[in-house]
């Protein structure tokens, strides 16, 4: 290792040593400090790697971005160690991040960084963070890393609740953020995972915020002002239904009022969810086989197959709610959230199957479905509730008994399900 390293900094030693313009120092001793400070970095010794960086940091500014990059990994391996130094650490950090701003640019995403670390390691610091953390996103919009429009709302919630953001910026924030994580999940595969954990982090910081008396009455004015803002009324209608707030009649009026100005997938698919909270559901399977027919993305194409069979269920036809959750699932296999919907509509149409024993029997097949649910983690939470709760109306030993039915054989369920199952008991 120790001459493969020095043959490194030989090479670079004869490539760069008239360089002194570009490294902004002593070009020899510049290369040296890199080359040593970058070997004990990827050593992930960060103890010997802070005084050579160090002097390059402060002698070679414009020699290389790593510098800025790596500084602050190595900075806060420092502060773990000289607790009682932390507020210089900060203001070292901050000025790691204002330089490399000044030597390399790419300002959006540097203050991302920056506002994040401030707000971490400085808590009392918090509104200089949520401004930076601000302009940060001002640059960046759609383009904001993860973990800036975590940090950001994050800042946005602190001060709300000191007093210098009152409960309608913080929602209208929500709706903004919301929008470029959903953009980013659909467009950015390789954050993906990031950024599923900022949606996660932001719907926890928002849930507080997020009664429907609220939304609504924050809403209902905005709507009033601009009744033709199509953009203002998708996010209204997104965030009224993404926390189930579709009974109020402002959901009603700005469903109609988006289907009349923009007849689309989405506008259908939300006058069907209207249509269902109104009982209209002749209306409502009409209105959800209008947003399938023109929506184009099998994901959302998927989500509007699941609002048919709701539109249904709901109007007792279980058997095309059925068939309208397998289209859903020929578009995205194994979905939880599928699999949650036909354990769902069997246990709404038990009662129409026979005599008490035969409608017994159908809790079998809805289980059967919330098994399969369980193997999506993004609803093994309900599932597992579903199969505790519906396990108890299976039929007892005896009635099974009477029935000339055996535990654990197999069982064919007639009606309108007409599918084979386990025979199991409540016992």
């Amino acid at each position: 290792m120790r001459k493969t390293f020095l043959i490194s900094l030989v090479l670079l030693l004869t490539t760069d040593i008239k360089a002194q313009g570009k490294w902004g120092g002593d070009s020899i001793n510049c290369i040296t400090n890199l080359s040593l400070y970058r070997e004990y970095y990827k050593q992930k010794n960060y103890a010997d790697a802070l005084s050579p960086w160090r002097w390059a940091y402060l002698n070679c500014p414009r020699s290389s971005g790593n510098i800025y990059k790596n500084g602050p990994v190595i900075i806060k391996a420092r502060m773990k160690l000289d607790k009682e130094k932390n507020q210089e650490y900060v203001d070292t950090l901050m000025q790691i991040y204002d330089n490399r701003i000044q030597y390399f640019g790419k300002e959006g995403f540097v203050l991302g960084l920056k506002g994040a670390d401030l707000l971490r390691y400085d808590k009392d610091s918090y509104s200089e963070a949520y401004q930076i953390l601000k302009k940060s996103f001002e640059i960046e919009q759609s383009n904001s890393s993860a973990g800036a429009i975590s940090s950001y709302f994050k800042s946005a919630t602190i001060m709300e609740k000191n007093g210098k953001l009152n409960k309608e910026d913080l929602l209208e924030l929500y709706a903004t953020l919301s929008d470029v994580i959903d953009y980013n999940l659909a467009n950015n595969p390789k954050k993906n995972k990031y950024y599923t954990q900022t949606s996660l982090n932001v719907e926890s910081l928002f849930t507080p915020y997020a009664d429907c008396e609220a939304l609504i009455g924050i809403y209902s004015k905005k709507f009033s002002k601009s009744p033709d803002d199509i953009a203002l009324l998708k996010r209204i209608l997104k965030m009224l239904d993404n926390k189930e707030c579709t009974e109020d009649n402002l959901f009603h009026q700005v469903s109609s009022k988006l289907y009349e100005l923009e007849p689309s997938a989405l506008s259908a698919s939300k006058m069907g969810k209207m249509s269902i909270s109104r009982k209209e559901y002749s209306q409502a399977i009409n209105y959800c086989k209008e947003s399938i027919d023109l929506e184009q993305d099998n994901e959302i194409k998927a989500k509007y197959f699941l609002g048919l069979a709701d539109a249904y269920r709901n109007s007792g036809s279980f058997s095309n709610a059925r068939n309208a959750v397998y289209e859903a699932l020929n578009l995205k296999e194994n979905w939880g959230e599928a699999y949650m919907n036909l354990g769902n509509i069997y246990v709404a149409g038990a009662k129409s199957c026979g005599n008490e024993f035969e409608q017994k029997t159908v809790y079998w097949i809805a289980v059967d479905m919330f098994n399969k649910a369980l193997r999506d983690e993004n609803v093994e939470t309900r599932a597992r509730k579903s199969i505790n709760t519906y396990s108890k109306y299976f039929p007892s030993t005896e009635v099974c008994f009477f029935n000339n039915v055996e535990k654990n054989s197999s069982y064919k369920i007639e009606c309108w399900i007409n599918k084979a199952t386990l025979v199991r008991t409540s016992d």
